[in-house]
């Protein structure tokens, strides 16, 4: 299917065209077909040669203009409109403004009521106009609809337009911007709105203002469907989302694949500088907004309510009080950093324009999820590390900071047994999954949540390495007869010079503050070897030459080790 707005100044014919087209009544309220005057947004759809063409009849009218462009907004393709009789009208450079403005590519010139006047003198005038614009040179047909020549021309040049639309995406993130809601009897809420890429099936959820919506019923081209794709009209009935709960310029959207923001960065295209405050339509919204200019073509915009917006998207900011297009913008960064300091605009301009807008996202963040930098509008950056992209400067670096911090932590604890990871990512805040890719650079390892030299040997300090010496001299003699908590603060061992020396192989710690030689354990098996089994923890005390302080952590140490095994009445026997 293709989707094709109608564009022109009012009463030049454009529903009555797509009436003719069609033969359906583009004009669905009683008013204006009493009236004769399209209010809101009309629709019909046709099938030429095969192909389906769906249209969007907007209001020509300048006090419907707000219609009109919620109805271009998401199309990407017009059927401009103008009359031979009257010619170009206030109207059509508004509307051709308002096209412009959108950036819309691909476009269709027909001038109307060509059976009231020579259509040659209004077709080189509009053709001249629209060829200055995105629009650029348009084929062109004069028609009446009153006769219905100059039809049959019409719908070849509509094929031959649409066969020239670029194929869009059908695997991309749905964002179908809403441009009615109604209710129907049993059925419950439906949306409407131009599907530009991606599908939608029946039984898919999707999220609307963050509330989670099941599409109950698809329907296009006044067909029931279970499956639409982009570009298309479509009609989706929801469930779990109520009449009031929705309106015109909100969006269904892939859940969790778009990011809400109040705050964009955006080119500037056409027009005069934009005054501060204007009204953005984008899609089928229309959200007030304050405009900071950053330079001569580029401006932050403030909205009121949050869009689901990426890089790339185009609108335009008009100017309602004085109904006139201020200019067409495309959004450049909808994830702004803040601007402080003074020349921070101007830095943020040079940074807008400079074309690296996604790597500089990348540099200031350091690391950002490749699910977030598609959600706004960009490709992949940096470098890859599972599902983050990395800024190349800080993947480079990062190894070398590591060491830097590994070593000056060290220096300043030398008797740990390594530093904590979480040392390291107050002082290095990145994922985990960057950090260890970074630490797969050095020569360090992670073992029990410490970061560690790879295959380095534990050394004690020279103080350390005395004290502990003499505590060996001193069980030379007795290596059971384990020192008093007073003896080792003397020594200056305290815990965490206890623990660096058992690391290092110098010492073996019991329960609390017992401490024996290294080969105390391998002793003490020897000894308790020629006991008669089984045997009490009292004839293990005497066999040693100890006292029960130091007998029961000892055997409780030989049970872990499957040295020893303990009976149920509390007795022992080798293993």
């Amino acid at each position: 299917m293709h989707v094709v707005a109608t564009a022109g100044h009012v009463d030049h014919g454009k529903s009555t065209l797509v009436r003719a087209l069609t033969g359906m009544e583009p004009d669905r309220l009683a008013e204006e077909r009493r009236r004769g005057l399209t209010i809101d947004l009309g629709f019909a759809w046709t099938e030429i040669d095969g192909t389906a063409l769906a249209f969007v009849d907007v209001p020509g009218h300048e006090r419907f203009v707000p219609n009109m462009l919620a109805g271009a907004g998401p199309v990407p393709a017009a059927m401009f409109v103008v009359a031979a009789d009257e010619g170009w009208q206030a109207q059509s450079t508004e509307h051709l403004a308002a096209l412009d403005a959108f950036g819309v590519r691909h476009g269709l010139l027909v001038v109307t009521k060509s059976d009231r006047a020579d259509p040659a003198v209004a077709t080189a005038d509009a053709l001249a106009r629209i060829r200055a614009t995105s629009l650029g040179a348009v084929g062109s047909v004069a028609v009446s609809g009153h006769t219905g020549a100059g039809l049959t021309e019409l719908r070849g040049e509509l094929l031959a337009m649409t066969g020239r639309l670029p194929v869009p995406d059908g695997d991309a993130d749905v964002r179908l911007w809403v441009d009615r809601v109604f209710t129907i009897r049993g059925a419950g809420t439906v949306v409407t709105g131009t599907l530009g890429a991606g599908t939608v099936r029946v039984g898919d959820v999707l999220a609307l203002r963050g509330r989670r919506a099941v599409v109950r019923g698809l329907q296009a081209l006044g067909s029931q469907t279970d499956v639409v794709r982009g570009v298309a009209r479509v009609a989706v009935n929801l469930r779990g989302i109520e009449r009031e709960d929705t309106h015109r310029g909100e969006a269904l959207l892939t859940p969790d694949a778009w990011r809400t923001t109040r705050e964009v960065d955006v080119l500037v295209r056409g027009g005069d500088e934009p005054h501060r405050e204007l009204v953005l339509h984008l899609g089928t919204a229309a959200v007030p907004c304050r405009v900071r200019p950053l330079g001569t073509d580029t401006a932050r915009l403030t909205l009121r309510t949050g869009l689901p917006l990426r890089a790339g998207d185009t609108g335009l900011l008009r100017d309602p009080g004085e109904h006139r297009i201020a200019c067409g913008v495309e959004v450049l960064d909808p994830a702004p950093p803040s601007l402080k300091g003074r020349g921070a605009a101007r830095a943020r301009e040079q940074e807008l324009t400079s074309g690296s807008v996604a790597s500089a996202h990348l540099r200031r963040h350091g690391a950002v999820p490749v699910a977030e930098l598609r959600a706004l509008g960009w490709t992949p950056q940096g470098v890859r590390v599972n599902n983050w992209s990395v800024d190349p400067e800080l993947h480079r670096r990062l190894p070398a900071h590591i060491e830097e911090r590994f070593a000056a932590w060290s220096a300043g604890n030398p008797v740990a047994a390594g530093m904590p990871v979480a040392t390291l990512r107050q002082s290095s805040p990145v994922p985990d999954d960057v950090l260890h890719a970074a630490l797969a650079d050095t020569d360090l390892t992670i073992h029990n949540g410490l970061i560690r030299r790879t295959g380095s040997v534990p050394t004690l300090p020279a103080e350390v390495d005395l004290a502990v010496t003499e505590l060996a001299q001193q069980l030379t003699g007795t290596p059971f007869a384990a020192p008093e908590a007073a003896v080792l603060t003397a020594l200056g061992l305290g815990p965490r010079e206890l623990a660096a020396a058992e690391r290092a192989g110098r010492l073996v710690r019991l329960a609390g503050s017992v401490v024996l030689a290294a080969d105390a354990l391998a002793r003490a098996a020897e000894i308790l070897a020629t006991l008669p089994p089984p045997f009490t923890v009292s004839d293990a005390r005497r066999a040693l030459g100890t006292t029960r302080r130091v007998a029961v952590p000892l055997l409780e140490r030989l049970d872990a080790d499957r040295v020893t095994r303990r009976n149920t009445d509390g007795t022992r026997r080798m293993r």
